[in-house]
């Protein structure tokens, strides 16, 4: 980092575990991942009526179309990074964006005919959009925090992701239901949040150039690294790595088991409640509780939890919590269990899962970070959505019930998790600082 930084509040410091000389690139790198989250969410509900507004039996289908997505997108992004250094494939990937989001708009909003095959082509390529800069986020931060500053840092940082997608999400609810100014009623178009998504878009690109001087990327006196050639050194290098093999296997679990979840809460909510409002009202409730529990977390635990405990304790937590879960699902299959499960996994997920898996990347190079990571948030990501849609149908072929299939993944993915850490502790005791 570079040198001299002002002081924060005390009071600040000793919430955060906050050192000398973090505090600028701390607020920075928050502020980065509001504007991030806080655009997607603004364009979120957008995409969710898309996507059901020919019927929810077309959600198999736009993910099998996201998925098939990622496989094209994933060799473009790692030649751009094969080609540019990080402080200009990063703002460059998301212009690149933000560009797509204005002939999206320009779409929607001249052509005389709206076909279905546009508002299916803007679904997924939002769901590409959502994973890749997430992934690039977390990329960067792994690059320029150490690993001790990621175990106190990481779970504030992400409470500004958390925070744009609160904030995101409930300006699109006022903008889109209407309000008043001076008497004149106002509504916004949901189409103009495109261009307001383009903005948050270029704020983020200018926290990245803050961060970039703050942490001298580019500087080869600063001991940095740039990505080196080849597109498809990412993929060699999972295919090589048993620490990024045993990622893919955790990243997989955890994608099934939360598309299980998923399925089981649409399925009681359906039978505990009858009518649209009351199960809107349900799903908000639960939403709520998930901010809530999230928020608390991320400010005042994530960095403890994670500095006691260690990475290889953090990563078994979800694991355990959700065979637990399923569980008790399968011989209390109520409202009342499910939303406690929804709320703790969803909770913690955000709040420690997600900072201590990003941990895991900061020892590596970055052609790991950015050429391997993306395709294992994006790709893998979304084949294990893929897997977990389609598998009830396999299942129900089977005569097996998806409770036990869920309690079955929930074990595989504690294995994993455990085989990982063992991993995590070898990389420690190979390079202790």
């Amino acid at each position: 980092m570079s040198a001299v930084q002002p002081k924060s509040p005390r009071f600040f410091r000793r919430l955060v575990l906050l050192e000398a000389g973090e505090g600028a690139a701390l607020l920075w790198s928050t502020a980065y991942f509001f504007l991030l989250l806080f655009g997607f969410y603004l364009l979120r509900p957008v995409r969710e009526a898309i996507g059901i507004a020919r019927g929810a039996d077309k959600l198999p289908w736009l993910m099998t179309g996201t998925l098939l997505a990622m496989v094209l997108a994933n060799p473009a992004f790692a030649a751009l990074v094969s080609r540019l250094p990080r402080r200009r494939f990063i703002p460059g990937a998301y212009r690149f964006f933000a560009l797509n989001m204005l002939a999206f708009f320009l779409a929607f909003r001249f052509l005389p005919h709206r076909s279905p095959a546009l508002g299916y082509a803007f679904y997924i390529w939002l769901s590409v959009f959502n994973l890749f800069v997430v992934s690039v986020f977390w990329g960067l931060m792994s690059d320029v925090w150490s690993e001790g500053q990621g175990k106190r840092l990481f779970g504030f940082i992400a409470t500004g992701g958390t925070l744009g997608a609160i904030a995101g999400a409930a300006l699109t609810g006022a903008l889109t239901k209407g309000f008043a100014i001076g008497g004149l009623a106002v509504k916004v178009d949901p189409l103009s949040l495109l261009l307001l998504s383009m903005v948050t878009l270029e704020l983020a690109v200018q926290c990245v150039k803050r961060l970039a001087s703050i942490f001298q990327l580019g500087d080869v006196a600063h001991g940095a690294r740039e990505p080196g050639p080849g597109p498809l050194e990412g993929l060699r290098l999972i295919a090589t790595s048993r620490y990024l093999q045993l990622i893919c296997a955790y990243m997989l679990l955890f994608t099934i088991t939360s598309t299980f979840l998923y399925l089981q809460q649409g399925s009681i909510v359906e039978r505990a409640f009858s009518g649209t409002a009351a199960r809107t009202a349900a799903f908000a409730r639960i939403d709520l509780w998930v901010n809530v529990l999230t928020l608390a977390t991320q400010v005042f635990l994530t960095g403890r939890i994670i500095t006691a405990l260690g990475i290889p304790f953090v990563l078994a937590i979800l694991p355990v919590l959700t065979m637990a879960g399923f569980g008790a699902l399968w011989i209390w299959p109520t409202f009342g269990v499910m939303a406690l499960f929804q709320v703790l996994r969803r909770g913690l997920h955000y709040a420690v899962d997600r900072p201590a898996r990003e941990i895991l990347y900061i020892p590596l190079g970055p052609e790991e970070r950015y050429k391997s990571k993306p395709f294992i948030d994006t790709f893998v990501y979304r084949g294990g959505d893929l897997l977990g849609v389609w598998a009830p149908t396999a299942l129900a072929a089977l005569a097996i019930p998806v409770g036990l299939a869920a309690v079955g993944c929930s074990g595989l993915w504690i294995g994993s998790s455990l085989v990982l850490g063992n991993h995590v502790k070898a990389k420690v005791s190979e390079d202790p600082g």
